[in-house]
């Protein structure tokens, strides 16, 4: 994949996860494991409704997730993290992931998500503290700043280029497209399993 079109990819990851419920024209979100691969068409077997069709256009986009570490992160870093408000009034991290440097200020800022005292922040790093568990993030986005505590069990990732090829029997996988008129989805970017490494809950 040139690299070019892993920006694109990533860029448009980046912009879903982003997409709140406000947006009426936010593209459609689904996860599920791969039935089959026949062609461009992708059946996805989803908890929510079960079976999904998923069309493959020439321009879709396949990504994947590479574990990092806490120690990774580092004071200058462009992250985001879903955050839950805990009842210390803290935001404790469920999840962070490290941009390419290519995308660096994308989705830049700090909003709200689905679930009740959900967040989302995505920021450069300016100080990474020390927490009674794990580290403290000062994350600094234009208008503002958020401390977010990290545990050591949180996952750390980071974006990397896939291709067809991991979108195989069984693999689990994240499809952002469009619904078509027959309920099948059009995707424009999908967030597969590698090496076990499964794909953004948030």
């Amino acid at each position: 994949m040139r690299a070019s079109s892993v920006m694109a990819a990533l860029a448009f990851a980046a912009w879903s996860q982003m997409s709140g419920p406000a947006q009426a024209q936010a593209p459609a979100r689904v996860s599920g494991i791969v039935e089959t691969l026949t062609g461009d068409t992708l059946v996805v077997n989803t908890a929510a409704a079960g079976p999904l069709t998923v069309i493959l256009r020439d321009d879709t986009r396949i990504i994947a997730l590479a574990n990092r570490q806490l120690s990774d992160i580092k004071p200058g870093d462009f992250v985001g993290s879903a955050a839950i408000k805990g009842m210390d009034g803290k935001l404790h991290a469920q999840e962070v992931h490290i941009f390419p440097e290519a995308l660096r200020g994308s989705g830049e800022g700090h909003r709200d998500m689905a679930q009740p005292d959900q967040t989302m922040t995505n920021a450069t790093v300016s100080v990474v503290g020390k927490a009674a568990k794990g580290q403290v993030l000062t994350l600094n986005y234009k208008g503002g700043t958020q401390e977010i505590d990290v545990g050591p069990e949180v996952r750390i990732v980071t974006f990397i280029p896939g291709d067809r090829s991991l979108l195989k029997h069984g693999a689990t996988v994240v499809v952002s497209g469009v619904k078509g008129p027959d309920g099948s989805l059009v995707a424009r970017s999908v967030q597969a399993e590698k090496d076990g490494v499964l794909p953004l809950v948030f």
